[in-house]
């Protein structure tokens, strides 16, 4: 697997990425996921580009390939792969913002509700909510910690895991790939009645 840049992709200007508030970033879903990864909600730079998870510093795919999601190091453009290889991408909140803080707690709420439905729909073996503080709000889980939740959101188990934002000091690349990878040891040992 190449770690470069997919044919055509090309660096948004700074005013581009400017103009990208608000704009939203189609899902990277199919079926028979094992790991349905839900963003909290998109950067300007990654509306920008129309990739998630695109803005440099982000870890989401340094630690999505440390972990042995990924065979090799994806660049953010080559998104597209990750559904033939059991992996999809979403996000709480739809809406793209310069920082996650910027979405109001009714915004997480409406989020997780169409979130829940979008899980129900394609029912993953696993839902991955990328930020334990948006999860707690999104789902009214206030005592939520990092890991494997006792509950399902739309019938489907949801796993927690670190926000892997640059701007999130408290987890290192290496404590990122080793939740990660928590994570994708449990999807290959759950298997669903649907998905055999």
């Amino acid at each position: 697997m190449p770690a470069g840049p997919a044919a055509g992709h090309r660096k948004p200007t700074a005013a581009e990425v400017a103009a990208a508030g608000g704009r939203t970033i189609a899902d990277v879903v199919g079926p028979g996921l094992r790991v349905l990864f839900a963003g909290i909600n998109p950067s300007l730079y990654s509306a920008a580009t129309g990739h998630h998870f695109a803005r440099p510093g982000n870890r989401f795919w340094p630690a999505l390939h440390r972990s042995g999601f990924t065979p090799g190091l994806l660049h953010p453009s080559q998104q597209s792969i990750l559904p033939t290889l059991g992996l999809g991408i979403t996000n709480v909140v739809a809406r793209a913002t310069a920082r996650a803080d910027e979405l109001s707690p009714a915004e997480l709420i409406t989020g997780g509700e169409i979130l829940a439905a979008l899980v129900a729909r394609h029912q993953p073996r696993y839902l991955a909510v990328l930020g334990v503080t948006a999860y707690r709000t999104a789902f009214g889980r206030r005592t939520a910690v990092i890991g494997p939740q006792d509950d399902t959101i739309g019938g489907v188990p949801v796993w927690v895991l670190p926000n892997p934002s640059g701007l999130n000091a408290h987890f290192q690349l290496a404590d990122l790939a080793r939740e990660f990878a928590a994570l994708r040891e449990a999807s290959t040992q759950v298997t669903r009645p649907d998905q055999r």
